[in-house]
């Protein structure tokens, strides 16, 4: 680990307005929701931001005409008043506000983070699950924010080191090394770049002569990690960057194993495949299906 450059590095103007934001974190009963909460007030505490703990009460079960209302909303108000006890305990000298609102929390978090720096919420997903890949908050979270998304896992405390980002030369990959770099710069991790092209079966391939297939994809190993890398050394003279070509593992499973013990993975919304109306890309959906580490999902804004 190399020492952390502190306020002697140079933020781009967009950076800048991004600390000067609120980190909103969704907070709730679970475990998970504790370890975001956790993760969000120590993040906080780096980037001098506030934040913003929010509860949400479904609105679908809840409403002022049913007998039990008040009880239920009382028993809310007391797990944020716990909740921020807890932040100050993690971070005194971040300024922590709660909010409580009725509704359907993926659209509460949705419209709370057209103004955050940050949404940070918890899960405990760990694979597929059928029924249940498009109900699961986090997922919904990451695909609806208009911010970038931070995803806490519950996770042992291991001894965790370096800032892993997914690149493949779209824009949005690019935004996610412009974060992700801001990041291992600030907490003194070094950063890794993985772009992952995977060699096409062998039987596909058949009639191509292999010194042709392996000069095609260091030509595109040397476009993509240059391209993605360029200015970073300018913008952050101290920070180590190591550039990683995975050419056994789909993009997904090569950023999974790469991030097993890493401090943060970054991912952009979506990557260059064909279907633009989606709003996250493949690459994203599945890692936060299999999350190995803390993971920021970015988002460009329109």
């Amino acid at each position: 680990m190399r020492p952390s450059c502190g306020n002697s590095c140079t933020r781009r103007k967009d950076e800048v307005n991004l600390v000067n934001r609120s980190i909103v974190v969704g907070v709730d009963h679970s475990a998970p929701s504790q370890a975001a909460l956790d993760w969000a007030m120590r993040r906080a505490e780096r980037m001098k931001s506030d934040v913003t703990l929010v509860h949400v009460v479904n609105d679908y079960w809840v409403a002022e005409e049913y007998a039990y209302y008040d009880r239920v909303m009382e028993s809310a108000r007391g797990l944020l008043e716990k909740a921020a006890a807890r932040a100050g305990e993690i971070a005194p000298g971040v300024s922590v506000r709660t909010e409580l609102r009725n509704g359907e929390i993926v659209r509460v978090l949705s419209d709370l983070s057209e103004d955050a720096a940050l949404v940070v919420v918890g899960t405990d997903k760990k694979g597929r699950i059928e029924g249940e890949i498009f109900g699961t908050v986090s997922l919904q979270v990451a695909t609806m924010s208009l911010s970038p998304v931070a995803v806490i896992p519950l996770m042992p405390p291991d001894a965790r080191s370096g800032v892993v980002v997914g690149v493949d030369g779209s824009e949005h990959s690019l935004d996610a090394v412009s974060f992700a770099a801001a990041e291992a710069d600030r907490s003194g991790q070094d950063l890794h770049v993985v772009y992952a092209c995977r060699i096409p079966n062998p039987w596909i391939l058949r009639d191509i002569p292999e010194e042709s297939i392996t000069k095609r994809i260091e030509e595109e190993e040397k476009v993509v990690l240059a391209e993605s890398v360029a200015g970073l050394t300018d913008r952050y003279p101290d920070l180590v960057v190591h550039q990683h070509l995975e050419t056994e593992q789909f993009p997904a499973k090569a950023l999974v194993t790469a991030a097993a013990n890493a401090q943060l993975l970054v991912v952009g919304s979506r990557g260059r495949g064909a279907l633009k109306r989606l709003l996250m890309g493949s690459v994203s959906h599945e890692v936060l299906l299999h999350i190995p580490c803390p993971t920021v999902v970015t988002r460009i804004r329109d």
